[in-house]
């Protein structure tokens, strides 16, 4: 079987200038080359929590997007980095921000939400869970599996991920959206019970 030679320096300018001519598939190349030692440099740097994949990922946009800006004739690696070290930067500033914030104010809200909690009656509490059920009952067959998965046998998100052949971060993302499905029915039936019984 043969082998490709490595993509060099020259072949990199060559695709850059290709792109700048208006080929933009030939980015394509650009993005083989420097993926996997883009993506080693981001793991090695990034804290935990970082997705390192979608910082790439963001990188090779910022870079495709800026291409004007890069010089010809001079590293394309080192640049590349560069923006890939801005992009880390702001990411883990965005995540300090909100690590900041739920240090902040986290412990107050979520006082306030157990005193409210409290304040509320047995009755509603059974109110609130047959809610619950109905809404889990209202989800679609897929949706009702993540939640069974996660909840129910607790299984890891990395396990979810290769059961559903998706990747961790997107079983993040499904599961997130489903608490939020969940959260909005359920806030919307008890709305209506408290309405009923207000009238």
């Amino acid at each position: 079987m043969a082998i490709d030679p490595p993509f060099d320096d020259l072949q990199t300018e060559s695709a850059l200038r290709r792109v700048c001519r208006g080929e933009t598939a030939a980015f394509e190349a650009v993005v083989r080359r420097f993926e996997r030692p883009l993506r080693a440099w981001l793991a090695a740097h990034a804290p935990p929590g970082v997705d390192v994949d979608e910082l790439a990922q963001r990188s090779f946009v910022a870079a495709f997007t800026r291409l004007k800006e890069y010089q010809p004739g001079t590293d394309f690696a080192a640049w590349l980095f560069t923006i890939a070290r801005f992009q880390l930067r702001t990411e883990t500033t965005r995540l300090r921000r909100i690590a900041d914030y739920h240090a902040r104010y986290g412990p107050d809200l979520l006082q306030r939400e157990l005193d409210r909690r409290c304040d509320e009656t047995p009755e509603m509490w059974t109110t609130r869970l047959e809610s619950l059920q109905m809404c889990l009952d209202s989800l679609g067959e897929s949706l009702r599996q993540f939640v069974s998965w996660r909840y129910d046998e607790e299984i890891p998100l990395e396990e979810m991920a290769a059961r559903c052949d998706r990747s961790v971060p997107a079983v993040k993302k499904q599961l997130w959206k489903v608490r939020q499905k969940l959260q909005q029915c359920i806030e919307k039936r008890m709305a209506t019970v408290n309405g009923g019984a207000t009238q």
